[in-house]
């Protein structure tokens, strides 16, 4: 069951062998994101390996889409929380999705 700060997307799915730049897009939310920031967490124990599966951590935002660095170096069978934060006006946003690495 999600929650209301989770994704549309859901739970997304990635192999430990792939690198992938996730975007989100705010259109439906809030409109010109800026400032945007990401961490990384394990689900099982919230220990935080943002600098371990986002060695380039440097997202952007471009009209209403957030692109992240590339997702990397996952292990097989753990979910991973990626947490997104961002700034509209002087109001502060976050989001979240999952990632399971499934090979």
């Amino acid at each position: 069951m999600s929650d209301i700060l989770e994704v549309a997307e859901g739970m997304q799915y990635q192999s430990s062998d792939e690198e992938r730049a996730y975007t989100i897009t705010t259109t439906n939310w809030v409109s010109s994101p800026t400032s945007p920031s990401v961490a990384a967490y394990l689900d099982k124990n919230n220990k935080d390996v943002t600098s371990t599966v986002f060695p380039v951590n440097s997202p952007t935002a471009a009209n209403d889409i957030i692109t992240l660095s590339v997702l990397k170096s996952l292990s097989k069978g753990d979910v991973y929380r990626i947490e997104v934060q961002f700034t509209v006006g002087s109001n502060i946003y976050e989001c979240y999705f999952k990632v399971k690495c499934s090979l």
